[in-house]
């Protein structure tokens, strides 16, 4: 049976009422043998997953998780449960990524928030134009759309 043929049956096996969901999310059916597994399992999709798991966690300065979170933080922390290390602040998570255009921006890539050559903000790149971040002092970590174009993208090592 080739994966085209297994659509049908994993629909039925899912549901229609959550395969409407998965497409209203702008998701996709992951099962085995149907998606690559690489493509499935890679640390930057982990992270952004880790990362969507932590909506509604609360803002706090310095915060590296497991409940609250700085912007730098849940970077760190997302990537850590990936299996990947990365440095504490925005600014140093930029220095040690791959540098790369918004053309080839994929989910799971840092989003670098500048003002000149200063580094202040930091996400996961969600797709869409998309982030989850941990925006500032009295909000939480959403998903929310990026709001300038002063933004260079970092593919994590």
């Amino acid at each position: 049976m080739t994966a085209l043929n297994r659509v049908p049956s994993l629909m039925a096996r899912a549901g229609t009422a959550s395969a409407l969901t998965i497409a209203a999310v702008g998701g996709s059916i992951v099962a085995p043998g149907f998606a690559p597994e690489a493509e499935a399992a890679t640390p930057a999709t982990k992270a952004l997953q880790v990362a969507a798991s932590k909506k509604g966690s609360p803002y706090k300065w310095g915060a590296t998780g497991p409940s609250r979170f700085d912007c730098s933080g849940l970077t760190l922390y997302s990537f850590k449960k990936a299996g990947k290390k990365l440095p504490r602040t925005a600014a140093q998570q930029y220095n040690k990524t791959r540098h790369i255009s918004a053309q080839n921006r994929k989910a799971g890539d840092l989003v670098f928030f500048h003002s000149g050559s200063y580094v202040y903000h930091v996400g996961i790149y969600a797709g869409k134009g998309k982030i989850w971040h941990s925006p500032k002092s009295g909000d939480v970590v959403k998903l929310q759309k990026i709001w300038t174009r002063s933004v260079w993208y970092g593919r994590v090592k």
